[in-house]
């Protein structure tokens, strides 16, 4: 909203200064800042109304340390995550945007279904809150959502220049062209695009967006359920997500930018630029909420919070058509969800075979394993943040690593 109005007064008053609001660069920082703001100013604010209502859910008796003492922690402390990312999103960003309109989508509708999911815990006392297979409807609902538009949208295009460029007075003039693409990028390969229209080569191409449509809602569920699954230690879920949400500002900002997309020898998304405003609001929001959510934590997210989260992640990364980055981006997301699928998984092979069951991890999903084991729970934190730093690192090294 600010963009517009900021464009109104430059261009019928000539308000000095006006014209920083055209640069992505200065709404990103103000998106990130304020979002940043207000998770620490409001957040107290929410924690003290939760107390109040005694907003808080059971935690379930796992015999780990230190679980006793988190009982009457709030939680639904997503709320804040949400104002704080889409508050400042439609202030600085560009609301025409397609991508940003999903994005705010997204945000929404996976907020609600964790919401949902935690007035069940809440307030109806039943600890399995909402239904697993009403979640799968509302994943499935914005997967068909996010790829129906993504696939047929007139403005979800990439550029593709021709080569050899036009010399015209002195000066080469590179052509191009924007054209709607079902292609996406692979990562460590020269020739790094996968076209969907040709993953099933007897299928015409008439009905490749079912090929993707049922990608993104793999995608869009995996990503979610990942998130949820590695919110359950005090930052841990705020902590990873922060840095995958930063990584995704930077493969938003090269592919949004031409000159670094040339470079780089990626596809150059038109418009894909404004997506860094969104981002550095989602850090801001992540990083602000760890004000309260570090270790001894004051409030929890909830699902309020970690399916948005999830969900947000899987929306980003399928924009910029980086989604095949996602297992080594959200490793972590991805050995969560693995270790309870393992576990559950061999523990009823184990009892069909042997009668009895048996299991791999001491308790899943993994970072739960290791409170078994007795590391503290700050320290289980702060090492899969630094494993989930490495896996940010690699994967913006595969941008040149091909």
């Amino acid at each position: 909203m600010l963009y517009y109005l900021f464009q109104y007064l430059e261009q019928t008053f000539q308000l000095p200064g006006a014209s920083v609001f055209q640069y992505i660069s200065f709404r990103a920082s103000a998106a990130a800042v304020l979002s940043l703001l207000i998770t620490i100013f409001f957040g107290k604010r929410l924690i003290h109304f939760l107390q109040k209502h005694q907003v808080k859910e059971g935690i379930r008796a796992l015999g780990l340390q230190g679980q006793a003492a988190k009982s009457n922690t709030p939680t639904m402390g997503g709320i804040i995550i949400i104002i704080a990312i889409m508050v400042p999103t439609l202030l600085f960003a560009k609301l025409e945007n397609i991508y940003i309109l999903l994005l705010l989508i997204a945000v929404f509708w996976m907020g609600l279904i964790g919401f949902l999911d935690d007035y069940i815990k809440v307030f109806r006392r039943d600890k399995n809150g909402l239904a697993g297979k009403f979640k799968v409807v509302g994943q499935v609902g914005l997967g068909l959502i996010v790829g129906l538009t993504l696939y047929f949208h007139e403005d979800v295009v990439v550029r593709e220049f021709d080569i050899p460029v036009t010399i015209v007075e002195n000066e080469e003039i590179q052509q191009f062209k924007d054209i709607k693409s079902a292609k996406t990028t692979i990562p460590f390969f020269k020739n790094n695009e996968l076209d969907y229209n040709k993953i099933i080569p007897f299928l015409d191409d008439q009905y490749t967006w079912i090929v993707y449509v049922l990608a993104v809602i793999f995608i869009v569920t995996a990503v979610s359920n990942g998130a949820n699954m590695t919110d359950g230690l005090d930052g841990l879920a705020a902590g990873t997500s922060a840095i995958i949400g930063l990584t995704l500002a930077i493969l938003a900002y090269v592919s949004g930018n031409i000159i670094f997309s040339q470079y780089l020898n990626i596809m150059y998304i038109p418009h894909s630029g404004e997506l860094v405003i969104f981002c550095t609001a989602f850090v801001g929001a992540c990083i602000g909420f760890l004000w309260y959510n570090a270790y001894p934590a004051q409030i929890f997210m909830g699902d309020t919070g970690s399916l948005p989260l999830g969900g947000v992640i899987a929306v980003l990364a399928l924009t910029i058509r980086k989604e095949l980055l996602i297992p080594l981006l959200c490793g972590i997301f991805l050995v969560e969800n693995l270790s309870v699928i393992l576990q559950v998984a061999y523990f009823k092979y184990t009892k069909r075979k042997y009668g009895v069951g048996k299991r791999i991890l001491k308790l899943s999903p993994l970072h739960h394993h290791y409170q078994k084991l007795n590391w503290h729970e700050s320290k289980i934190v702060t090492r899969f943040w630094i494993v989930g730093i490495l896996l940010a690192i690699f994967t913006l090294v595969t941008l040149k690593v091909r």
